[in-house]
């Protein structure tokens, strides 16, 4: 992933480091390297062997909130004795596709998945049905023509964290504000999350000015290059909304290129260990938090259950909350 021109010394965007012989339980298929993936394209496995074996299909492990996902799954499954496999396709489609492929045709119980794409996996979705392995989608949402195909979803109440912070932003600007934002609308829970920031901020919508809404495409490098241009083009711009910590980096890094500290807000969410820094360092405004770890907690639960006949709601949705300033400095260095 570029860098912008921007040091990449946050943790958000530092590679997860991975064993190279940890899928031989699974076929070559299912971790070639394409043009666009790594090494990273497989992840680690558990030597122990239980009564369940899942596997978590995330799509990234370049993000920390995904490889806390996987550590928490591989935490969880070492304390029950279960097996336990992660693949990192890398934000490519055609590589979780073919991962979804091969899970359905191994020794698999139930599998997390994180779709890469979230209106493109029907085919990888069908084939884990059809195996018969109990399907759990975290975190990002499936489209609603897919939902009959999976178990159950979990995740953070993407609307409810975009509410939280246009709720904020029209506190920060009771008189409106030029604003811009940067959404990801390949991306379900993004999606979401655009549309709880515009409703949370209600009566007041009309007094916001959105002069710009753009595809940061979740990354750093990518909005810091769109953010430019916005400000460029948008001289009197008060503040940013973005749909995640990488992007709101990348907007932040492009205030600091135009001298405008202290004239353009940065609203985000997520809080990762380097949102928690940002809103810490003045960087942000306010970040609406997203829970991971509360994701994969409840998944394996609710995988547990589905693998002992007891059923689960449908869907799941974790509480979202602001993250003030006391408790970034106290949870700095970690997800919820």
């Amino acid at each position: 992933m570029g860098n912008g021109g921007l040091k990449l010394s946050r943790r958000e965007f530092l590679g997860v480091g991975v064993s190279a012989a940890v899928l031989g339980c699974l076929t070559v298929t299912g971790c070639g390297v394409t043009p666009n993936s790594t090494a990273q394209d497989s992840s680690s496995s558990s030597s122990k062997n239980g009564p369940y074996s899942f596997a978590f299909l995330t799509n990234t492990l370049n993000n920390t909130f995904q490889s806390s996902m996987n550590d928490k799954f591989q935490e969880q499954c070492d304390n029950a004795g279960y097996s336990y496999v992660c693949l990192n396709p890398d934000y490519n489609l055609n590589t979780q596709l073919s991962q979804l492929s091969d899970a359905a045709n191994q020794d698999l119980d139930a599998v997390f998945v994180i779709p890469v794409d979230s209106a493109g996996i029907r085919s990888g979705l069908q084939e884990l049905k059809d195996a018969g392995k109990k399907i759990l989608n975290v975190d990002t949402a499936v489209t609603e023509d897919d939902r009959s195909l999976i178990d159950t979803l979990i995740g953070t109440n993407a609307e409810q964290a975009g509410q939280l912070v246009g709720q904020q932003m029209v506190k920060d600007y009771p008189n409106g504000a030029d604003i811009a934002i940067l959404d990801f609308p390949s991306n379900e829970s993004c999606v979401k999350r655009v549309k709880g920031f515009n409703e949370g901020l209600g009566d007041s919508a009309s007094k916001f000015n959105i002069v710009a809404q753009q595809d940061g495409k979740a990354t750093l490098d990518s909005s810091l290059n769109v953010a430019q241009d916005i400000i460029q083009a948008n001289p009197n711009l008060q503040a940013f909304f973005c749909i995640n910590d990488p992007s709101s980096l990348g907007a932040v890094a492009a205030i600091k290129a135009a001298n405008k500290q202290g004239l353009i807000n940065v609203y985000s969410i997520d809080a990762s260990p380097d949102g928690k820094k940002a809103l810490i360092d003045g960087d942000f405004k306010a970040v609406a938090c997203q829970v991971p770890l509360g994701i994969a907690e409840k998944a394996f639960e609710c995988a547990v259950d589905l693998m002992q006949g007891q059923s689960v709601d449908k869907e799941i949705w974790l509480d979202s909350h602001l993250i003030s300033i006391d408790e970034a400095k106290q949870t700095e260095d970690e997800w919820q």
